[in-house]
């Protein structure tokens, strides 16, 4: 079942999420993702920290999730013209566990992502 987010969430989220269920065949390396990004997005996860220009290294790491993830179920999103913030649970080997995003825009694109979810369980999830 795929990810649905509120009919409020902008198209380049609907795109994300949409990319995220899509498998790694889809991928093509972050192909398909790139264009939704910022130039020099502004990424901080558990495992990452904050990294002020990330682009490159967030589509390998989305590489990883993509191989890992079996479904994104949306629990809330809430949106606003420049920002949106996404609670979700993804389904993964190891079973459930829940995550957060925090995103900013501009011109249509993620600028700045921040992540939070526990490091340590989602590699005993089976997390790569």
């Amino acid at each position: 079942m795929p990810a649905t987010l509120s009919s409020e969430a902008p198209q380049v989220l609907k795109d994300y999420y949409r990319i995220l269920e899509s498998g790694t065949d889809d991928y093509q390396d972050g192909a398909t993702l790139r264009p939704l990004l910022g130039d020099h997005l502004d990424f901080t996860g558990s495992l990452a920290g904050h990294l002020p220009d990330a682009t490159e290294g967030f589509l390998i790491g989305v590489a990883g999730f993509i191989g890992t993830v079996q479904e994104i179920e949306i629990i809330h999103d809430v949106h606003s013209p420049h920002g949106s913030a996404v609670l979700y649970t993804a389904t993964m080997p190891g079973g459930p566990m829940t995550f957060a995003e925090f995103f900013t825009f501009d011109g249509g694109r993620i600028t700045s992502l921040n992540l939070h979810y526990s490091g340590p369980e989602y590699i005993e999830k089976g997390g790569r």
